[in-house]
């Protein structure tokens, strides 16, 4: 795949159809901080041998009647996992509990039941008596050696005094800023894009991120800046271009960050892409917009999933249709085959 392809694949993927503010500022914005890293993971997982990929999903969205993890995500990493194996690569996908039959509905309609597994994560409560390295001890100990660790649509702590100082860089003018404007309740706390805090939802997997070894490349891929991978980001970048960035900005780092208009489609195009760079045939039934559609049917009935914006149980991400939603996978198709 050349350079040019790539990159429009990238820009594919990177348009703000919420406009939640990903290139507000024209000068330093959370799609320029990371222009290069979707192209450069792509190109790491096309070039590793015995790829083994862990990937964990799952956003809470506490609005939803009952509350359920959002359909960003979920749908995501089950695309991964099909074009993954396909590829040859040992995967598994990790989550709570709150989108297990989410996630085991899709594997069980992708026939990938025996060839992916599924790792529930332990509860927040059930994570209390763990220290950071035990938790990740029994993570590993489950999912043997990883090659890369994946976070899709994974909220993560936000920023606290000690973390805006020793991985931002922060000047003391931006420490100042960051105490005013970010009350200490919100400090370590996972949000939504609302600022509604769900940390004690949620598993702690940023766990995973924070104590990785050498051996393993970590992909955060994100829509908002609240989720894993975007501690990449200065904190004052996310404040400045995201409304509420302030409170709900990630701490976490990855080695690489994909930054996309929807979670989703993050994961289309780093998957496509892998496949692509590796010269592997390109299954057609990967862009059918009508084997998604089915997919999506049976997460959202049998999960259930939600809008993320929405909370609604409907056929949508973001609050985006999925007539709408789907016209980048389609379009990668043409683009990845050209006639």
């Amino acid at each position: 795949m050349s350079d040019s392809s790539l990159h429009a694949v990238r820009d594919m993927i990177q348009e703000d159809i919420n406009q939640r503010g990903l290139r507000a500022s024209p000068h330093q914005n959370l799609i320029n901080s990371c222009f290069e890293d979707f192209p450069a993971a792509c190109r790491h997982m096309a070039a590793t041998s015995q790829l083994a990929v862990g990937i964990v999903t799952g956003f809470f969205i506490p609005a939803a009647r009952p509350p359920a993890a959002e359909t960003d995500g979920p749908l995501g990493a089950l695309f991964l996992a099909r074009v993954l194996v396909a590829l040859g690569a040992k995967v598994l996908l990790a989550t709570d509990d709150f989108c297990i039959p989410a996630l085991d509905t899709g594997l069980v309609a992708a026939g990938l039941t025996k060839e992916v597994h599924l790792i529930p994560l332990p509860s927040f409560s059930q994570s209390g008596s763990l220290t950071p390295e035990v938790y990740c001890r029994n993570f590993f100990g489950r999912a043997g050696n990883l090659t890369h660790l994946i976070a899709l649509e994974r909220a993560g702590p936000s920023h606290t005094l000690d973390s805006l100082r020793t991985r931002s860089g922060a000047s003391d003018s931006v420490v100042r800023e960051f105490l005013a404007e970010v009350p200490s309740k919100h400090h370590d706390r996972c949000h939504t894009m609302s600022g509604r805090d769900i940390t004690v939802e949620m598993s702690p997997a940023h766990f995973l991120f924070e104590n990785t070894d050498s051996q393993t490349t970590t992909i955060g891929i994100g829509d908002g800046g609240n989720e894993i991978g975007m501690g990449k980001i200065p904190w004052f970048v996310i404040r400045d271009n995201i409304p509420g960035g302030a409170v709900i900005a990630c701490r976490i780092p990855a080695d690489f960050l994909i930054v996309c208009g929807i979670s989703n489609w993050g994961a289309y195009g780093l998957a496509a892409a892998v496949a692509h760079l590796r010269r592997a045939p390109l299954n057609p039934a990967w862009f059918d917009p009508e084997e998604e559609r089915r997919l999506l049917q049976l997460m959202v009935e049998k999960g259930p999933l939600v809008d993320g914006v929405t909370a609604y149980q409907t056929l949508s991400v973001d609050g985006v249709p999925f007539d709408r939603y789907v016209q980048p996978l389609q379009r990668m198709s043409s683009l990845l085959n050209p006639a």
